[in-house]
């Protein structure tokens, strides 16, 4: 009597739950809002691109010649740095010690010609004495020769040490080249973008991953903007363009042509992983602008539309 109700009961139970789950599950998702509103162009017929904000002078990475433990840092990140000025130095221990035993060398030298010069004047004194006697037949011609030779022998010698003293001065400018070398300095009016490098590190040669320092002159920014190889064609040299920032369109300004990089290159994904490639190939299109008009970093990304005729225009062309 008991599971002639309860099991009915447990059936219509279940199939109430089954359609109130499937009605629940069934209501419609709102549609999630972007976190910000996309760009928009602001030409009829463009042709869009990413495009990344670098310095004017592109950004240049800093290495040293000569490999070594960074002693001292004369720079941060945000200086402006003038053509040459140190950014930082190469433990030179070595190389003043080095100098010091050179230039005691050198003297060594100096002092060596002063024994020569000496020697050569006695030499002629000598030689000239030999050959005042009055009475030719008191001195032998091989004795007056031995004479004249010794004079030869004492010129010869001097020039010698004064080549001694050209080559020690020589290895001494050496010396200090090597130790001029030790300080990387700045190749160019620009602001330090980024400093990786500390007092007790290793600073290696070569091309890194991550550079030693970074440096860019920002007072002029540039943006490279990738363009699809499908749109290169449409591409037209000083076109005007448009570029907004990232995150908000409504920075945004307006770009100067600057030039193109006439090489197609493999499309870098903008990931911040420099080693990262997609099966796309682009050609980079470079437009400066006035880095007071916009809050603006290098490194940051835009958004750039460039003004180009429709395509059914250009095929009719």
């Amino acid at each position: 009597m008991f599971t002639k109700y309860v099991f009915p009961a447990l059936a219509i139970l279940g199939t109430l739950c089954a359609v109130v789950f499937v009605r629940a599950g069934s209501k419609t998702i709102p549609t999630s809002q972007p976190i910000a509103q996309p760009a928009q162009a602001t030409f009829d017929s463009y042709i869009a691109g990413a495009g990344l904000v670098e310095a004017s002078t592109e950004n240049i990475a800093v290495g040293t010649v000569v490999p070594g433990v960074a002693s001292e840092i004369c720079v941060k990140v945000g200086d402006e740095v003038k053509v040459g000025q140190p950014l930082f130095k190469i433990d030179d221990r070595d190389l003043q010690a080095e100098l010091l035993v050179r230039k005691a060398a050198v003297e060594s030298a100096r002092a060596q010609v002063n024994v020569q010069e000496q020697d050569l004047a006695d030499q002629k004194n000598q030689f000239e004495k030999w050959q005042g006697v009055a009475d030719q037949r008191a001195v032998s011609k091989d004795d007056l020769d031995q004479k004249r030779f010794a004079v030869a022998i004492a010129q010869a010698k001097l020039d010698s040490a004064r080549a001694a003293v050209a080559a020690a001065e020589a290895q001494v400018k050496e010396t200090e080249t090597n130790l001029d070398r030790l300080i990387v300095r700045a190749p160019v009016n620009a602001k330090v973008l980024q400093v990786n490098i500390r007092p007790g590190e290793f600073a290696p040669t070569g091309v890194l991953a991550k550079p030693l320092m970074l440096l860019g002159d920002v007072r002029t920014l540039h943006v490279r903007v990738d363009i699809d190889e499908n749109d290169a064609w449409r591409l037209r040299p000083g076109a005007a363009a448009r570029g907004s920032l990232r995150g908000n369109r409504d920075l945004a300004t307006t770009l100067k042509f600057v030039r193109v990089e006439p090489y197609v290159v493999p499309k870098r994904s903008l990931t911040g992983e420099s080693a990262e490639r997609v099966d796309t190939r682009v050609l980079q299109v470079l437009y400066s602008f006035d880095s007071d008009k916009l809050p603006v970093y290098v490194g940051q990304q835009m958004d750039v539309f460039i003004d180009a005729p429709p395509v059914v225009a250009l095929r009719a062309q």
